[in-house]
């Protein structure tokens, strides 16, 4: 983990970070700093919901479409992992620590009991856990480094599928660890996950085409 010697300048606080703006960092602690307690004040206080990273507390940046994006395809993965009995999922808030010093919270994750110990839900606030899907709902000041660092640490702790999801252009594109190279879907595409849940379908219309409803005339 990075401490506050190790920073020659916010640049290369930045740079570390993948190029995430300015504007999303803490600056208290000082970065490099930062520890699992602060990380715990802060999503407490319902202010902002950060991850920490190399000692620096990061905001995630959430909106009002990427969230219901979020909560639609967690609902529909939790109602498929309910009913088979495969595990459990988490919303944006759900930190988990992938490895000492490094915090994330997918915007959505799917766990399967193999995964806990015990197989129970972890009593803890920052359990270590690695997701079999984390989903990544992308916003204005999401950038393509700092996805890259992600994609790159879920898949060194254990993580099977990562998914970008683009609200722009109605497209995720999946990770997948055993495979080279991320395919987009968009549409009518048929996404399905047999490794981590057997059985699962879905297609990209079925969630995006939420951001389309208008209520009923009045």
């Amino acid at each position: 983990m990075a401490t506050a010697t190790d920073v020659l300048s916010m640049q290369d606080v930045l740079d570390r970070l993948g190029g995430v703006p300015l504007s999303r960092l803490r600056a208290r602690p000082a970065p490099g700093e930062a520890t699992e307690a602060d990380l715990i004040a802060v999503n407490d206080s319902g202010t902002a919901i950060c991850e920490l990273v190399d000692g620096v507390l990061v905001e995630k940046p959430m909106g009002n479409r990427e969230s219901l994006l979020a909560m639609s395809l967690g609902a529909m993965i939790r109602a498929f992992a309910r009913a088979h009995k495969l595990g459990f999922v988490t919303g944006e808030a759900g930190t988990m620590r992938l490895m000492p010093g490094l915090v994330r919270a997918p915007d959505v994750a799917f766990i399967s009991w193999e995964r806990v110990p015990g197989r129970r839900v972890p009593t803890e606030p920052i359990p270590d856990l690695s997701p079999d899907l984390a989903i990544e709902v992308l916003s204005a000041s999401d950038t393509r480094a700092e996805m890259e660092r992600k994609i790159g640490e879920y898949f060194a702790s254990g993580t099977t599928f990562v998914w970008l999801v683009e609200p722009k252009t109605r497209t995720i594109t999946i990770h997948d660890r055993d495979e080279p190279e991320a395919r987009a879907f968009s549409g009518s595409d048929a996404i399905v996950l047999n490794k981590v849940l057997p059985g699962f379908r879905i297609t990209p219309a079925e969630f995006f085409d939420e951001l389309d409803e208008q209520g009923p005339p009045n």
